[in-house]
């Protein structure tokens, strides 16, 4: 710790404190699946809580004993927008099965990492979220094109809750 932010490196050997101190994106959607492999329900606004993540999508429960690592997933607009153009394709954010969709925001590739969605809720990142067989299937290609760099978006863990709505910001937490 030099100036009070991490010095921690991400996958490009970079510091986060700089570059991530001030940057401020928003919420360009928010979709959930009630069980595996359901069709994705694009929405306006959700509940985050720690306890069962985001409400009504099936991967946000905690067993009791678990880790939550897969709580609320996020994606790049950029990231995605990239992928659709590496493939030839133009197919909804939602069909990637993350459940926020940031924009104008670059999501942090270090686990540990806070961040601030609103006025209440902080999602703690865990790792990146792999791409699966899935992707394939929406278009030859995809899922290599999800693999480099965190592509496929963060998997996190809540660690306050509150109501998350489309055009909310997003930002670093600072510890």
């Amino acid at each position: 710790m030099t100036d009070g932010v991490s010095t921690a490196l991400d996958t490009n050997g970079e510091g986060v404190g700089a570059q991530a101190r001030g940057m401020v994106g928003s919420i360009a959607g928010i979709a959930r699946h009630p069980r595996a492999k359901a069709p994705m329900e694009v929405i306006d606004h959700v509940e985050i809580t720690v306890e069962d993540g985001l409400h009504g999508d099936f991967r946000g429960y905690v067993k009791p004993g678990g880790k939550g690592r897969r709580q609320v997933t996020l994606l790049e607009r950029g990231d995605w927008d990239a992928a659709m153009a590496e493939v030839g394709h133009d197919i909804p954010w939602y069909e990637r099965r993350a459940n926020l969709l940031v924009d104008g925001f670059d999501l942090p590739q270090i686990p540990g990492t806070r961040l601030r969605i609103g006025a209440d809720v902080v999602l703690e990142v865990t790792r990146h979220t792999d791409p699966c067989e899935r992707m394939e299937a929406l278009a030859p290609g995809l899922f290599a094109a999800l693999t480099p760099d965190w592509r496929g978006g963060a998997c996190t863990r809540v660690l306050m809750g509150g109501i998350v709505a489309v055009g909310d910001e997003i930002r670093i937490e600072e510890p």
